[in-house]
């Protein structure tokens, strides 16, 4: 499958084109499959960092169409990894629900990076949802024992059942129902952030939710709460419609 335009603007921007292969896959939640897979050789060509994310190609209308899904899981010893799709209407869900061992698929390994900050975080607190929990769980791995606040947006009651990677340490979790657009969990996080902040030498905030709240959530943390720039890691995941 070509890539079109994309394809060839990303491999301007020297982008890295692999194929992996299914090896089988995991129903979480009714709203929420995970989809195991060889690496093409890719994990060890390009090296692992949390939150580490890959653009998987979709053909739809004929049309080739791309979207980003942060590794799980990876492995570059035995070249493999897992996806996690939070499950709605579109191509990329539809094609995780059919998915079956032995299938192929086109990817490519551009623009992904972490820069881990500096000193590291005497707490983090971070923002999701389901289509960022393999991001949020790959930041908790990346901080083993760092006391975190988590907040992560609902839209299904099962989602609260999603496996999250709180290890040892005085940790909280906060699962907030979607309402409003988002209104509703910027609302709860802007009540709690000042007070949680309070005291905290060198805090770390992360925040990955539809891309409305992200910017809300992002602007009260450096503009209104003060926190630099360098400690406040913002990326919108998705554009509510």
């Amino acid at each position: 499958m070509g890539h079109g335009w994309e394809g060839v603007v990303l491999r301007l921007l020297r982008g890295r084109d692999f194929e992996f292969t299914v090896t089988g896959t995991e129903q979480v939640t009714e709203h929420y499959r995970r989809v195991r897979m060889t690496d093409g050789g890719m994990l060890a060509s390009t090296g692992v960092h949390p939150t580490m994310w890959v653009r998987l190609w979709f053909e739809s209308g004929g049309k080739p169409h791309q979207r980003a899904y942060t590794l799980v899981d990876p492995d570059p010893a035995a070249g493999t990894f897992a996806l996690e799709f939070a499950l709605h209407e579109g191509i990329a869900c539809d094609w995780a629900r059919g998915a079956r061992p032995g299938d192929t698929i086109e990817a490519t390994v551009q623009g992904t990076g972490f820069t881990a900050p500096s000193p590291e975080p005497s707490r983090l607190l971070a923002v999701g949802d389901p289509a960022s929990l393999p991001a949020v769980n790959s930041l908790l791995d990346a901080f083993p024992g760092t006391p975190a606040t988590v907040w992560l947006e609902t839209a299904h009651p099962q989602d609260a059942e999603l496996p999250l990677r709180l290890g040892p340490g005085p940790h909280e979790v906060r699962w907030i129902p979607r309402r409003d657009s988002g209104a509703h969990l910027v609302t709860e996080v802007t009540t709690a952030l000042p007070k949680l902040l309070e005291d905290e030498p060198d805090p770390y905030v992360w925040i990955a939710c539809d891309t409305a709240t992200t910017r809300a959530l992002a602007s009260y943390a450096r503009k209104e709460l003060g926190v630099p720039k360098d400690r406040v890691h913002a990326l919108g995941y998705w554009r509510a419609t």
